[in-house]
């Protein structure tokens, strides 16, 4: 630090891709003190949940210590608490714990949740995907259901091997894909007294292509790629209802089961209710091209929590890579404002958009102009774009370690069932038959 301070505090709130990207940024200036809040005390590594929950990788793989992650710069301080509200008008924000914290500038970049649409039941029953938690919870869930029909196969006539995903964006995809891998490669061998025949992944979509942003092609590759690993696929049909031993589909039928996984769309998480900022689609922040909010000096809102226009007047999408570059490019805002030079507008670098399908099958569109790969190409494409976005080369090696040790053995050593919150099902526990249509009931066999 100079002789005088610091000339400025910035506080954070989030952890992410944009709340990490933005502080180590500002770290590397002597004269900035930066306050980094986050509820969980790591950085999570959200485009491979999926892989955690299907017990592809572990959750060091995708989870990195923020501390550990900003440990090299002293003017960097960080605190794990749960920021509740926030006052933009004075830069202030307040934990759980009543804890206030003010700042010269404010960045607010604290995330998403699952966006259930008023799904009745999704929020109680269904499975989101959207942190380290809820993945855990699902790699729990799909463990136990595997090991409740290999103690009593009759269970299988329940839906008990039967598993709904719904969404059909590269959440769902990704998911179903490795979710599919899994029962094929992996449980096949390991649950030999079981018909892992009868396990059955189903994918329900309200649209009627997969992997809706990207081009047409990619809409047909993704079905087949799919339908060849045996996922069900029920388009143009949306979800009426999320019961505790099925799904109710809008054409009246329904899907006996006990694991329903929802990649059905985001909103941002429950700050923006209380950030006193004004909120667009999806529940998260307006803000304006520089990623400052109208009205409300030194505030900055940014990442999956922010509503951030496009040049072409469109809002740009909630990727990781938006998180991190508008992180980073908020920083150089903020150093421009300290020194009295002008903010300038974000400018997002688009690299493209990719899916992992399963083994050896991916999806990218690369560039604005959306160049096309397919296959291995893509599936290589994928990883190393993904390695390039982790936190730490630690992370980066365990990582890849895993990834290459299920592609050539097709075991999956971690398979650790530690979430005791879903680990008992009531199988006794069913909705009422008077309720559904008998003739809509599928077993998925």
């Amino acid at each position: 630090m100079n002789a005088q301070g610091p000339k400025a505090h910035v506080v954070v709130v989030g952890g992410g891709f944009a709340g990490l990207a933005c502080a180590r940024a500002l770290a590397k200036t002597k004269d900035v003190r930066i306050t980094l809040i986050d509820k969980n005390n790591y950085h999570q590594f959200q485009p491979m949940l999926y892989q955690l929950a299907t017990a592809a990788i572990g959750t060091d793989d995708i989870a990195a210590s923020l501390r550990h992650s900003l440990r090299r710069h002293a003017n960097v301080e960080v605190k794990m608490a749960e920021v509740t509200a926030a006052d933009p008008k004075t830069r202030t924000v307040t934990t759980r714990e009543g804890k206030s914290y003010q700042g010269d500038f404010l960045v607010l970049a604290a995330g998403s949740q699952a966006n259930f649409f008023g799904t009745a039941g999704a929020k109680e029953n269904a499975f989101p995907l959207y942190s380290i938690k809820e993945a855990q919870r699902l790699r729990s869930r799909i463990l136990t259901v595997f090991e409740d029909a290999d103690r009593e196969p009759k269970l299988t006539e329940q839906g008990a091997l039967n598993f709904v995903i719904v969404g059909g964006g590269p959440t769902g995809v990704e998911m179903a894909g490795s979710l599919a891998d899994m029962i094929r490669f992996t449980m096949s061998r390991e649950y030999t007294d079981l018909a892992v025949k009868h396990a059955q992944v189903y994918l329900v979509d309200h649209g009627h292509a997969l992997l809706g942003p990207f081009p047409e092609d990619a809409h047909d590759y993704a079905s087949r790629v799919l339908q060849k690993k045996g996922v069900k696929l029920r388009l143009g049909i949306g979800v009426k209802e999320v019961a505790p031993d099925r799904v109710l589909l809008s054409d009246g039928t329904s899907i006996q089961t006990r694991t329903v996984i929802w990649g059905g769309g985001l909103s941002a998480s429950p700050l923006s209710a209380t950030a006193g900022l004004p909120r667009g689609h999806g529940g998260r922040i307006d803000v304006r091209p520089d990623l400052t909010v109208e009205g409300f000096p030194g505030v900055y809102v940014l990442g999956d929590f922010a509503n951030i226009p496009s040049p072409e007047n469109e809002f740009l999408p909630q990727l990781g890579s938006v998180a991190q570059q508008s992180g980073a490019w908020t920083a150089k805002n903020i150093l421009a404002e300290i020194a009295g030079e002008t903010r300038t507008a974000f400018h997002y670098h688009d690299k493209g958009i990719m899916a992992m399908i399963g083994r050896n099958a991916a999806v990218a569109a690369i560039g604005k102009k959306r160049h096309e790969l397919e296959g291995p190409i893509a599936f290589a494409a994928w990883i190393g774009v993904h390695a390039l976005l982790m936190s730490g080369v630690r992370e980066r090696v365990e990582a890849f370690v895993d990834w290459g040790w299920n592609y050539f053995s097709r075991s999956r050593a971690i398979q650790i069932l530690d979430r005791a919150d879903v680990c008992h099902i009531d199988w006794g526990k069913e909705t009422e038959s008077e309720d559904l249509p008998s003739k809509s009931v599928q077993s998925g066999r």
